[in-house]
């Protein structure tokens, strides 16, 4: 077995997966409140060396290949002041609740939100942001502006319309990412609890990523998958010639 064509192979899938999660980051980049995915390497046992390669108390060897995993870096990214209502911020570890058009529930961190032609607080994208009592709904006939306060309870006027609807979660870290910055529950291992964030009205969470790390890490990627192209290069060669070899008989 070439232990090293496996090795190298393995580390040109990590590196080509490397690639991809710095693309994902550096095109949400501009998404207020999106959080920046990280790859990890591990190196898992996979199986035994040939016969014959022992250690030094003459037990059997194994190899090992490198494992790729992603998981999301939840940090806070800074606070903008944008003077726009509609827009909010969290301080803390919360989620703002959306209903998808499919009736499910999502998670987000981007309050750069809008009141649709229904009156009903939405996502730019037209998602319900969701209140602890159902869909935020405004009165569109009357002239006054709405606020919401650090609680997030919202009013117009003299009337409280409802209070946006916070989720904090014991390992968010475990949230499944859905893309555009929205995530999901679903893991067993992820439970709720008590909301102690803090909203700011007129402010957006900026997100945590840094195009010129990325950017930079995507020079390493690019390095290590030149690198490890090489030696497979190599060892493909290698076994070329060998195989030529075997195949000719003496003179």
């Amino acid at each position: 077995m070439n232990v090293s064509m496996y090795q190298a192979a393995a580390a040109l899938g990590a590196n080509s997966r490397w690639q991809e999660v710095i693309a994902q980051n550096l095109a949400s980049s501009s998404v207020p409140g999106y959080k920046k995915q990280q790859l990890s390497l591990d190196a898992i046992r996979s199986g035994l060396m040939p016969p014959g390669s022992l250690n030094s108390t003459g037990a059997p060897q194994f190899f090992t290949l490198p494992h790729a995993a992603v998981s999301t870096d939840f940090s806070s990214g800074d606070m903008q002041f944008t003077g726009d209502k509609h827009d909010l911020a969290i301080q803390g570890k919360a989620f703002f609740e959306i209903k998808l058009p499919n009736g499910t529930t999502a998670l987000t961190r981007n309050g750069e939100f809008q009141v649709n032609s229904l009156g009903k607080l939405v996502t730019r994208e037209g998602y319900t942001v969701m209140g602890k009592e159902g869909p935020i709904q405004l009165d569109l006939t009357d002239g006054e502006p709405f606020n919401i306060s650090s609680t997030g309870e919202v009013s117009q006027g003299e009337n409280t319309v409802g209070t946006l609807k916070l989720d904090e979660f014991n390992k968010p870290g475990l949230l499944k990412q859905l893309g555009a910055g929205y995530y999901a529950t679903g893991n067993p291992n992820v439970h709720a609890v008590p909301v102690t964030s803090t909203l700011r009205q007129g402010y957006l969470e900026s997100s945590n990523t840094s195009v010129v790390g990325e950017m930079a890490d995507m020079i390493s990627a690019q390095r290590g998958f030149e690198a490890n192209s090489k030696i497979i290069q190599i060892q493909d060669d290698r076994l070329g010639k060998l195989i030529s070899d075997l195949g000719t008989p003496p003179a």
